[in-house]
């Protein structure tokens, strides 16, 4: 209702406070059942990413573009901005920030805020937006101008560093990102293996059969397996609760050993691992993401 009213209201459109006639008209609206489109690819390295980009289809920008209406088709129109004052209980604003940042927070398992907290952190924020953070958004989007047009050199970005109340400001050449190796293979931080979850037949991949799968796909011997601070698997683990392990689905160690069931909207963990090579030797590898739905 906050962001039906706050958008009524950049439009110059009378709202409603009229709680009961909303939720009347929200029992009545038909709404779609989500389906993910099918085909759709992530892109997990650059030459990915570019080859995506120059793959980009002209003629449905220009399809698209065609339909928005033009200025003679709107006369009068006109936006107005909404100066944000979250001391009136009247106009919406906080409603807004108060439900938006919950929903938020129950997507990422975050502790509500009430309404008296939310107002405390919006009275902090307003001065920041005002200063850093507007200097910070300006200099982070002229970055992405540089991501856009395909800049390709390191010495082509640059790192900011600012302290308004002095002021400074130093720009620097920013650091690529340490690379590492096992075998031939060269990876830096924003490298990851991927790993699906889900098998063939339907059924999950075990313990045992990731542990297999790296030997045999990359030739490396898990020795611990960790989700965060939760140790799901480790070569020095008993016996018998290493037995025991090895036949459970992936998912299911997670969740005993964090106590916690996973929520419907977890898509993928997040494991490291430590492994030996096939000498035997210690090596360092990416992180892996292990897909389960």
């Amino acid at each position: 209702m906050a962001a039906a009213n706050l958008f009524a209201q950049t439009y110059g459109l009378m709202g409603s406070q009229d709680r009961a006639a909303v939720a009347i008209l929200l029992q009545s609206m038909d709404i779609p059942e989500f389906a993910p489109k099918s085909g759709v690819r992530i892109h997990i390295s650059d030459r990915e990413l570019q080859n995506a980009s120059a793959s980009v289809d002209d003629s449905r920008l220009q399809e698209l573009k065609a339909m928005l209406p033009s200025p003679e088709k709107l006369p009068g129109f006109k936006m107005y901005p909404i100066n944000f004052e979250k001391d009136d209980n009247t106009n919406f604003h906080m409603d807004f920030i108060v439900a938006a940042s919950n929903l938020r927070a129950e997507n990422y398992n975050i502790p509500p805020a009430d309404r008296h907290k939310s107002k405390l952190i919006a009275g902090k924020i307003i001065p920041a937006i005002a200063t850093t953070t507007a200097a910070i958004v300006g200099l982070v989007c002229l970055e992405l101008y540089k991501v856009v047009q395909g800049h390709r050199q390191l010495e082509s970005y640059k790192n900011s560093f600012m302290n308004l109340a002095l002021p400074f400001f130093s720009f620097s050449e920013p650091l690529a990102p340490p690379r590492h190796q096992y075998y031939n293979q060269e990876w830096t931080l924003w490298d990851r293996f991927e790993v699906q979850g889900l098998q063939p037949n339907g059924e999950e991949m075990t313990l045992k059969q990731f542990l297999d799968y790296f030997k045999t796909e990359h030739k490396l011997e898990i020795t611990m397996l960790s989700r965060g601070v939760s140790m799901l698997y480790s070569f020095f683990m008993p016996a018998t609760k290493l037995q025991e392990r090895l036949d459970q689905p992936m998912t299911e160690i997670v969740s005993h050993v964090s106590k916690r069931k996973l929520g419907h909207h977890v898509r993928a963990l997040v494991l490291e691992l430590c492994c030996n090579d096939d000498t035997g030797e210690d090596v360092e590898v990416p992180y892996v993401r292990y897909t389960i739905r």
